[in-house]
């Protein structure tokens, strides 16, 4: 037979994500490139999820690159709220992303439609300090190397010069080395952040351009680093404001969460291969 697959899209996302069962792909392979790369080249976001058999889900994220291939190893919260949404269960349902290692809790919001994402992991656990240090110093410019949902980099905005995407760009290609990743993978992240008397503010890349908001890791990244001391971000508790609009955080000894978040289910898509079904 021939599967479908539903695009979702999240508030604040991007682009849409084309949700996957892993039922619906050939063999049931989780990430399966050369079947990946028959889908429409539209689809830069894809999510391969299924049952953990203990009542959640299991979810991978596949990032599709500008210059061809796929990245394997980036999360990406939009899209495992997408995979929740495009499941349809009501109540809270918990979530493995394989690729990045987070459990992440998504608490329905009454009324409904949305939910808070809990990133059940403590800010200050091991690893999230991928350098040791709460700032170190990438071409001259202090920054806080943050790995909680992705690997981050946080930069001071005061410090960001003109053409600041560019300026941004070079930073990230510094600490992509630094921290053993390719210089044009997806990761590490990068955003922009500002204190103002209004609260903080952020901007952020993703790939291929800037960031409508912030990704649902960056806000967690976010809340986390600004949960240590000595980092480059101060404390993020509560709205959060970007070009695109407020993003909310909290973090807690245990925890780190972003609310209010959203998606939609916009269509079925057909799939470029057939599975056989099983009785």
């Amino acid at each position: 037979m021939t599967p479908s697959a539903l695009l979702v899209r999240a508030d604040g996302a991007p682009g849409p994500t084309l949700v996957v069962r892993v039922d619906r792909m050939p063999g049931g392979l989780l990430g399966l490139g050369r079947e990946l790369a028959r889908l429409p080249a539209a689809h830069a976001k894809i999510a391969l999820y299924g049952g953990d058999g203990a009542g959640g889900l299991r979810y991978r994220f596949v990032q599709r690159l500008p210059g061809g291939g796929f990245d394997f190893r980036a999360g990406c919260g939009h899209s495992l709220l997408a995979c929740v949404v495009a499941e349809g269960r009501p109540g809270p349902v918990t979530v493995r992303a394989l690729t990045t290692g987070d459990t992440v809790r998504c608490e329905p919001e009454p009324p409904g439609g949305a939910y808070t994402l809990h990133f059940l992991r403590p800010p200050d656990a091991p690893g999230t300090l991928p350098t040791g240090r709460p700032r170190d110093r990438l071409l001259g410019v202090p920054v806080s190397l943050v790995s909680y949902g992705n690997p981050y980099v946080f930069v001071d905005a005061r410090h960001v010069r003109a053409p600041a995407r560019a300026h941004l760009l070079a930073l990230r290609a510094e600490a992509a080395r630094l921290l053993g990743h390719s210089p044009d993978s997806a990761l590490p992240k990068i955003a922009a952040v500002e204190a103002t008397p209004a609260g903080l503010a952020v901007r952020a890349l993703t790939v291929g351009g800037w960031h409508p908001r912030l990704a649902v890791t960056g806000a967690a990244a976010l809340a986390a680093a600004g949960a240590l001391d000595g980092t480059v971000v101060p404390r993020a508790d509560g709205p959060v404001r970007t070009p695109g609009g407020t993003v909310t955080v909290s973090a807690g000894p245990d925890r780190v969460s972003v609310h209010h978040k959203r998606a939609v289910v916009l269509r079925a898509c057909p799939l470029p291969w057939r599975i056989h079904a099983t009785a």
